[in-house]
């Protein structure tokens, strides 16, 4: 560091001092510049030269950015979850004596953005606070640019914390610094967030109202640890903030961060992308506050089924009212972002053009509640009581505004006429002094005979007479007083245009500065509808969620689906609405789905490729949908209210936490094994692939039993363990289904219809084949599994008896080649095995046509053909 630092450099030092973990943006004239380590490091995020500032052991690291384009730098550096403090001269550099004054107007953090790039009109963007207390936690969200605040308290783990925290996928969390180190390094493992820290001390008066509908001392702690600091951070008006509300996580279905990414509820897993999402298929929302809401309800599914029934019965309605469906969607078109407006408000950013985009959003108020009242449906009735209109406002916004105004707020064209007398004064004299100054350019040229005569203005010299060079002579005598001489002109002026020049730049002068405290006035009186503006923009952006579910369901010809109370489920003709939506239409196979209590575990077997994950994630996809107010994809549809889904879909390690594929797949097992209810639904795909065969079919067999015995709770259960499928007759309620296929000349045709009844092969070299691996990899492996399935054990039995792993094997050997080994040692739990004796290729062959007869699909009469056929091939 610099040993002679310069009176600005201890100023900036001692303002850095406040704010060591964020970028300092100094504000130097036209430039913002970050000096030392902040220079050094924003040099290298934002790709900006780094220069130096002195020399020797005087030098200091220093680059900048312009203050006019600031604000794509800033974005930058918000996106990659760092902290900018703005740094502004608060005091005239002409007048100050010595160093000028400088503070930090603004802390711009990931969580506190109002605008800019980082911010999606369709999402929320979310700051949170936690606070830990006697092993009890309160979780506190707000939303700056649209002013809603959440909190809620959970009495579980830190796991919980965590899933809860999830919903609301934050950048940015707020803590005490007394809150534990062993917390924020598992947050962060799973939330990737920025951290920063707050005290929960008194609020500012203006800040108390928001805390009032709040009892509990832990909930109260936690939202004044969140205000304090968007207080400190904003240091502005907030007024747009809503009164804290209390929420029960337990009223909403529980989504764990790996269900909603294996379910792509919300992304997709591999691009991250929301195309290809189960919000990319329901988001026909044509409101940004629609957009946002669409995605609440998606992350937190209902589980209320009177609330779910309100907003199915209106999605009925819209469909089967299409005229008034296309007339509410034509309004709500209209309509502008009302809670980013308010924001904008509260916070100082709106100007005129912002005020006419309210002004147009409340014209369409009318005749969208107009639309809505045609339905006559008592839950669109409620959603509209004790509503304002702000008609009132609207009619402010008529009275006040120009219907094209300026931009800047500063330099006038924004108010209209009529609306203040003073300002129609001033405009009247600019406009006759402007006519006036017309009139004499007419006059002069008549009086002179000079046609080039004009009368023009600068803002250095003002009106002035301009004659050139060459007509100067005809000037008569005395006529004008000489101002300014050009190279080919004159410039003149008269006592006369003087004076009239005083008055029309009089007039402009206090015309722009009146119409400014005009429009702050007016934005102040704004300020007053913004509780009203927020609740209005609730009940418009609930109709437009529903309307997006009416034209989805429309569409895609989803069933309005039964909510039962006795936990099964039964669809008809299902399917994954977003699979189906992908593919060419028609070539998506639909399936049924029954879970009754005879058979609350379905046990999946099936090629690969065949659609086994496909089929999982239908049911949990329709869950999710009813739950939320939707229709289904299926021609019929009863299902239970889940509290919570579980998923354990895919092959996925985590590199960073030193978690192989396999580590991953037993933790997820872990999470849903311990959370579950019997009122939840689990889905579990390929347990145990990541070891050993006898460890992961040991492990997949203990699972099943657990869920089963233990659990209750309704599962799909998809494995490639042939063997699990014997459980069926000792697991009581578990039932065999596979996806079926057809084998001809070679080649594999995936039905994709799921069936009763388990599977005998998994068709994975096909797959490989389909995949074009190299041709003789493909051929050598067919000769592998020929020669292990030719030395394999018939069949292998694992039997349950009261929960304990037991095995036995039934084995019948086949014909070896000769020095072959077998695949299996030839003793079991140090038996010596019987041999079977071998058998003769006419015996094979009768045995591989009877292996490759689809039972299932013939009728029985073919059935006994084909085995009086074989009987003969046998006799002769």
């Amino acid at each position: 560091m610099s040993k002679q630092q310069t009176p600005m450099i201890k100023q900036y030092l001692k303002i850095k001092a406040d704010y060591k973990d964020a970028f300092l943006f100094f504000r130097l004239g036209d430039f913002y510049e970050l000096f030392f380590e902040d220079a050094i490091k924003a040099a290298k995020e934002l790709e900006i030269t780094l220069t130096a500032r002195g020399k020797g052991e005087d030098r200091i690291p220093m680059c900048g950015v312009p203050y006019h384009a600031c604000s794509g730098y800033i974005n930058q550096l918000i996106e990659k979850g760092y902290k900018v403090a703005i740094c502004e001269q608060t005091e005239d550099p002409a007048t100050a004596k010595g160093v000028v004054k400088r503070e930090v107007v603004q802390l711009i953090t990931p969580g506190t953005v109002m605008d800019g790039t980082t911010i999606h009109e369709k999402e929320n963007n979310y700051l949170l606070a936690l606070f830990e207390e006697d092993g009890h936690f309160g979780l506190s969200a707000a939303d700056l640019t649209t002013g809603e605040i959440r909190v809620t308290k959970l009495d579980e783990s830190i796991e919980d914390v965590i899933q809860e925290a999830a919903a609301y996928t934050p950048k940015e969390i707020v803590v005490s610094k007394a809150f534990s180190d062993e917390y924020r390094t598992s947050i962060q493992q799973v939330l990737n967030v920025t951290f920063s820290e707050e005290e929960a001390a008194s609020l500012p008066k203006e800040m108390i109202e928001l805390v009032k509908n709040l009892d509990e001392h832990l909930e109260k702690t936690t939202v004044t640890l969140l205000l304090n600091y968007l207080y400190l951070t904003k240091k502005r008006s907030l007024d747009h903030l809503q009164p804290a509300t209390f929420y029960y996580s337990k009223d909403y279905m529980k989504l764990d961060v790996h269900s909603k990414r294996n379910l792509e509820l919300i992304e997709t897993i591999r691009e991250k992308k929301k195309y290809g999402s189960l919000l990319w298929l329901l988001d026909h929302t044509v409101t940004a506050m629609g957009g946002r809401l669409l995605k609440q309800w998606i992350e937190r599914p209902l589980l209320d089924p009177k609330k779910i029934q309100d907003r199915l019965g209106m999605v009925e309605i819209l469909m089967d009212r299409f005229f008034e469906r296309e007339e509410l969607k034509e309004n709500l078109r209209q309509v502008y972002d009302l809670e980013r407006l308010s924001g904008k408000v509260a916070f100082g950013n709106a100007n005129a053009r912002d005020f006419i985009q309210l002004k147009k959003s409340l014209e369409r108020v009318p005749s969208i509640f107009e639309t809505v009242n045609r339905l006559e449906y008592p839950y669109s009735d409620r959603l509209m009581e004790n509503v304002d209109r702000c008609t009132d406002l609207q009619k402010l916004l008529e009275d006040s505004l120009l219907d094209e105004p300026a931009v800047s707020i500063t330099e006038g064209g924004m108010i209209r006429d009529g609306f203040n007398s003073k300002l129609d004064e001033y405009r009247d004299a600019m406009k006759n002094g402007k006519s006036w100054i017309a009139a004499l350019e007419q006059k002069e040229r008549a009086a002179t005979g000079i046609k080039s005569l004009k009368i023009g203005f600068n803002k250095v010299f003002g009106y002035y007479i301009e004659v050139t060079r060459s007509n100067v002579p005809s000037l008569p005598e005395g006529r004008y007083e000489r101002k300014q001489t050009l190279s080919n002109a004159e410039r003149f002026i008269t006592p006369e245009l003087k004076e009239k020049e005083s008055l029309i730049l009089e007039a402009e002068e206090k015309s722009g500065k009146l119409e400014h405290e005009l429009f702050l006035q007016l934005r102040e009186d704004v300020k007053v509808y913004i509780g009203k503006l927020q609740k209005l923009a609730k009940v418009i952006s609930t109709f437009d969620v529903l309307q997006s579910f009416a034209e989805v369901s429309e569409d895609n010809q989803f069933t309005k689906p039964y909510i039962n109370e006795d936990r099964s489920v039964s669809i008809k003709d299902g399917r994954h609405p977003v699979v189906e939506k992908m593919i060419d239409q028609g070539d998506y196979v639909p399936n049924d789905i029954l879970l009754d209590p005879s058979s609350e575990m379905l046990l999946i077997t099936g090629p690969n490729m065949a659609g086994k994950s496909t089929y999982m994630r239908q049911l949990a996809l329709c869950s999710v949908m009813m739950q939320v107010g939707c229709y289904v994809p299926a021609s019929e549809a009863s299902i239970p209210i889940f509290d919570q889904i579980f998923t354990r879909i895919g092959a996925a390690d985590d590199l960073a936490q030193g978690q192989s594929t396999f580590m991953v797949e037993m933790m997820e097992t872990k999470h849903a094994v311990s959370k579950a209810t019997h009122n939840s639904l689990i889905l579990l795909d390929e347990i145990g692939r990541g070891t050993s065969t006898y460890d992961g079919m040991a492990l997949a067999q203990a699972i099943m039993e657990y869920i089963h015995d233990e659990i209750g709770a309704k599962t799909l259960f998809s494995t490639h363990y042939h063997e699990l499928t014997a459980l069926e007759s000792d697991l009581a309620k578990l039932k065999n289904v596979h996806v079926s296929a057809a084998e001809e000349n070679g080649e594999v045709v995936f039905l994709h219809k799921v069936i009763d009844g388990s599977a005998d092969r998994s068709y994975g070299i096909y797959v490989a084949q389909l995949a074009e691996l190299p041709k003789p990899l493909i051929e050598r492996a067919k000769v592998i599994l020929d020669k292990l399935e030719n030395n394999s054990k018939e069949e292998v039995k694992v039997p349950v008896t009261q929960g304990v792993l037991e095995e036995s094997y039934q084995e019948v050997e086949r014909e070896r080649e000769p020095g072959q080994l077998a695949l299996f040692d030839d003793t079991v739990y140090g038996q010596q095995k019987q041999s079977s004796p071998a058998l003769s290729k006419k015996e094979k062959s009768v045995l591989k046509e009877l292996q490759s007869m689809d039972l299932l699909h013939i009728t029985p009469f073919e059935a006994i053909q084909s085995i009086h056929k074989l009987q003969q091939k046998l006799k002769k």
